[in-house]
């Protein structure tokens, strides 16, 4: 898990996909599947905090690397997902730099940063030194959402606010805040490349959600390498849908 930053930022091609259903066991399934990662979605699917500890403690025992989704970029919000276990968060609607310090802020430790606790699961419970625990901060993932028109003016200043690791082009909020009902419109192409040109400039990873990998591999020419596919809601649809067709032809 310690090198999942450093595949993100270093433009290593990237596989996971949203998790909406809150349960352990699909982390467990998951973790075979041979994703680079996935994403517990705090913000929009029903995660407690009980069900992100239990399938935390599960992907930590898996060795896959978890980021979450956080419902707001409040500071107790990202502490709860880090403490937990979380090899970092995904922060919605981050459309100024002064968001995305804040989230940066809070993510990392130092003056008025995050708060420091050595009894979680992320510290060991008490079994390490302060300073490993500290030192072990370098290791956290920090990805803000590019998700409005003003977010994608501001992209540059975003990108270049340490503590923030990548952006995340939000493709079907930016396809809203344009004044769109789909994604095929001009606004976003022109929107994920000037992120991309930002991610690049800083040294960032680039980040977008994607239904499947032909969109994938359609839009790598905006510099998008990490890349969300679907979700596991979408995956068993396909598949059930697949199946169910397959015997209704039979007749």
């Amino acid at each position: 898990m310690p090198s999942f930053r450093d595949r993100l930022r270093g433009g290593e091609f990237l596989a996971g996909t949203f998790l909406k259903t809150p349960s352990h066991v699909v982390i467990e399934i998951m973790a075979k599947a041979g994703l680079d990662f996935v994403c517990i979605d705090a913000e929009h699917a029903p995660w407690g905090r009980g069900e992100t500890d239990a399938a935390l403690a599960v992907a930590r025992a898996h060795g896959l690397p978890v980021l979450v989704r956080v419902g707001a970029g409040t500071p107790d919000a990202i502490l709860g997902a880090l403490d937990l276990g979380a090899t970092g968060v995904v922060v919605p609607h981050v459309d100024t730099v002064e968001k995305a310090q804040a989230v940066a802020d809070a993510a990392h430790f130092g003056r008025g940063g995050r708060g420091f606790a050595g009894s979680t699961r992320w510290a060991g419970y008490a079994t390490r030194p302060m300073g490993d625990v500290l030192a072990q901060d370098a290791e956290t993932v920090v990805i803000v959402q590019i998700e409005e028109p003003e977010g994608v003016d501001a992209a540059d200043a975003i990108a270049a606010v340490d503590g923030i690791d990548a952006l995340f082009a939000g493709p079907a909020d930016l396809s809203v805040g344009y004044g769109h009902a789909s994604l095929d419109n001009a606004d976003l192409p022109e929107a994920l490349s000037k992120i991309g040109a930002a991610c690049r400039a800083r040294g960032k990873g680039y980040v977008t959600w994607v239904p499947d990998a032909a969109k994938a591999a359609e839009w790598r020419r905006h510099g998008v390498t990490c890349f969300f596919v679907a979700s596991e809601h979408a995956w068993m649809l396909r598949g059930a849908r697949e199946v169910a067709e397959g015997v209704h032809a039979l007749d």
